[in-house]
């Protein structure tokens, strides 16, 4: 899936797709937040279920608790939200916050009618690796390959981390043409990102 000024959300979290499959919440499998989406596949926490399911789209419906999901193939997938679903966007979110047009990437458990019970869910989450071009006070202005990118800054929720160091909200040693990292929520109204940390010397 790619937003139209080439963002590329395909396989982004290709080893959270081979992490657990029991409907026991994502925090019970590792965590939500943005790092624990890349992080390196969890077994299996129940022996009955040998893989889990995993499908990534734009949301095109919500009725009630089930979200229709499109995949970059055409195909329409239903995705159950249950009371041990943990969905992140930007931060841990409830069911009310996913919104048709966005995009997410969903584990969970194949259920008989070929839906599937999502135990995590993170919507409209991007990896990126963009040059830093601008700095204001709220945004950054970056360059990912050949396109210009918006990059929000959220308080209290984005993070640095320079040389290694550890996470800050302080951002003041960055500097214009440093090359980054971003973490972040995709906003699919104007393809800008929120930025949950951004990564230098890495």
């Amino acid at each position: 899936m790619t937003g139209r000024h080439g963002i590329d959300r395909r396989s982004l979290l290709t080893s959270a797709a081979l992490g657990g499959a029991t409907i026991v919440g994502a925090s019970a499998l590792g965590g939500l937040d943005a790092d624990a989406a890349f992080a390196a596949p969890v077994p299996s926490l129940d022996p009955a279920v040998s893989r889990s399911s995993f499908i990534d789209g734009r949301v095109s419906q919500i009725k009630g608790s089930t979200l229709d999901v499109v995949e970059s193939d055409g195909t329409h997938r239903l995705i159950q939200l249950t009371n041990a679903t943990s969905i992140w966007k930007l931060e841990t979110v409830t069911a009310e916050a996913v919104e048709a047009g966005d995009g997410l990437y969903a584990r969970g458990v194949e259920m008989p009618d070929g839906s599937v019970a999502a135990d995590a869910v993170w919507v409209n989450i991007v990896n990126l690796y963009v040059t830093v071009r601008g700095i204001e006070r709220s945004r950054l202005h970056l360059s990912h390959g050949r396109n210009a990118l918006v990059g929000h800054i959220v308080a209290k929720r984005t993070t640095a981390s320079f040389r290694g160091g550890a996470l800050t909200s302080n951002l003041s040693q960055l500097k214009i043409g440093h090359h980054a990292q971003v973490l972040g929520a995709w906003r699919p109204a104007d393809d800008s990102v929120d930025i949950a940390r951004i990564s230098v010397g890495h």
